[in-house]
């Protein structure tokens, strides 16, 4: 029912969000003395002038021409505005104040969507991150435009309705037209699909299967390093098909990243397989770990709770690369752009696929390499030692065995080698839930190494040896120690053995330093 008189003030309320953190928002609107005003405040120039343009334009449509009024309108807290589109929540206050609709219908629930210059709404990002904020602030009531419907039923505990025009939700303030719900939650988990890369694809490539498994297994960063035409490629897009399902929380995780991004397609509305990133090495700084205006997240946050494949490492520019040690020691990027730190998750596993040499062909026993001792040096100095370390495990392809090829030998599936990795990864939650902060071994601390992985006295001895022949620092000693672990794991023994060790030093190193695969760095 249309009020009797303007009221002097009305407000609504709406989400902005830092990364994946979600504000509260009070869009707060008055009449004011100057009669052809439309002021805004707590929002930069060029967002003030955008707005203005966009909700002036829709209120048109329902015969409000702002033009005859004087209007005030305050975005606030300013510091957390200064994301976000507030199109809805701004034309509803601004009917409100206008004695459109009643004010007291707009407290307690949370507007998102931005209008178009005909008055539809349309749909905006981080719809699911904002809702689970506004759960947070102790809101149970929401209007989503209608195209982020499926992503809105994914969020519990809050009441979502949607509309897809503005008059829509006049009607619904002003004569209780019923809007419609945002539906059932979509199912989980979501059943990955049936032509996904599968290891049962590749014969041969035992010991970079092995590797693969290992990596899964226990989180540990992959390097596979040999000549063109060895697979590495091949197998790398195989790896999220063998690591376990995600979890609701993670898909939750990976579906806030995806649609802060603007990634997450409306008939989709849940991401529930793991990600798979696999950039071009022409890719920015800024494209790899996040940047912009606004923020928004890069390939490393985009591939959380999955797989990251930097295929072709070394052609990726240096500085590029060091970008990376942050997010791989922390599982975070922190990006600070003025007075605002933007955090993303970055919990991924990479997968980095380098050749030899520039030609591609050192230590080959058929091609011929031509590259010279000063180019190998200058290929493989573009990877830092510092980030060469990331990575706990490193296999050496070597070239194509066609015996292998031919055989007609049964190869086992991704889905059996899946049910060892998820049997370790288990292993790995039970020591969690004991005490310990990693949630996989790649992520123990030296303090967790010397509970968890301490191995018997033949496997000290062994490492003692390995550490003293091979020349190990402090850092590759570590990464023995957990490699190891997680051999015992997928061995489903409680304690690190000799041959647990034995492998992983195979594992930890590629071929050592002076020969043809010698690693970069």
């Amino acid at each position: 029912m249309k009020q009797s008189k303007n009221a002097l003030r009305a407000g609504a309320f709406s989400m902005s969000l830092t990364g994946l953190d979600a504000h509260l928002v009070r869009i707060e609107t008055t009449i004011t003395r100057a009669p052809t005003a439309f002021e805004i405040t707590g929002l930069s120039k060029t967002r003030q002038r955008e707005t203005r343009i966009r909700v002036c334009a829709a209120l048109q449509q329902l015969n409000v021409d702002l033009h005859q009024h004087g209007v005030s309108v305050r975005v606030g807290p300013e510091e957390v505005a200064s994301s976000g589109t507030f199109d809805v929540p701004m034309a509803l206050a601004m009917l409100a104040v206008l004695g459109r609709i009643a004010t007291a219908s707009l407290e307690d629930m949370v507007f998102l969507g931005e209008l178009s210059l005909g008055g539809a709404i349309r749909p905006v990002r981080g719809v699911l991150p904002s809702l689970r904020g506004a759960i947070a602030h102790g809101i149970t009531r929401s209007i989503v435009p209608k195209a982020n419907a499926r992503e809105a039923a994914s969020v519990p505990g809050i009441r979502v309705l949607v509309a897809d025009q503005l008059v829509v939700l006049v009607r619904y303030f002003r004569e209780n037209v019923p809007l419609e719900s945002a539906g059932e939650p979509p199912p989980f988990p979501v059943v990955p699909p049936a032509a996904a890369p599968d290891l049962a694809d590749l014969r041969g490539m035992h010991a970079a299967r092995r590797a693969m498994e290992i990596a899964a297994a226990g989180g540990h960063h992959l390097l596979l390093m040999g000549p063109p035409g060895t697979g590495k490629t091949t197998l790398a897009r195989r790896m999220p098909g063998i690591l376990p399902p995600l979890s609701l929380k993670e898909a939750a995780e990976v579906t806030s990243v995806y649609s802060v991004a603007g990634l997450l397609m409306p008939d989709v509305g849940f991401v529930g397989t793991r990600p798979f990133r696999a950039p071009h090495h022409t890719v920015s700084g800024a494209g790899l770990v996040g940047g912009g205006e606004p923020v928004r997240p890069g390939e490393v946050s985009l591939a959380h709770h999955g797989v990251l494949l930097l295929d072709e490492l070394l052609e990726f520019r240096s500085r590029v690369l060091e970008t990376l040690r942050q997010p791989l020691d922390e599982g975070r990027v922190t990006l600070v752009r003025g007075r605002t730190h933007t955090t993303f998750p970055a919990q991924t596993l990479v997968v980095a696929a380098i050749n030899p040499c520039l030609c591609g062909f050192a230590g080959d026993r058929v091609r011929r390499c031509i590259c010279s001792p000063v180019r190998l040096r200058a290929y493989r100095a573009r990877l830092s030692d510092p980030l060469f370390d990331r990575f706990d495990v490193q296999v050496a392809l070597p070239p194509v065995d066609v015996a292998a090829l031919q055989s007609s030998s049964k190869v086992e599936p991704s889905c059996e080698v899946q049910k060892r990795v998820i049997a370790a990864r288990a292993a790995q939650e039970e020591r969690a839930r004991a005490g310990a902060t990693a949630r996989t071994n790649a992520q123990l601390s030296p303090r967790e190494l010397d509970q968890f992985a301490t191995s018997d006295a033949a496997g000290a001895r062994d490492l003692a040896q390995a550490t003293e022949r091979l020349g190990f620092s402090a850092a590759a000693r570590r990464r023995v120690l957990r490699v190891a672990r997680t051999i015992a794991d997928l061995d489903r023994r409680d304690g690190v053995h000799a041959r647990h060790v034995a492998e992983a030093v195979h594992a930890v190193l590629l071929p050592p330093r002076g020969t043809a695969a010698t690693p970069p760095g």
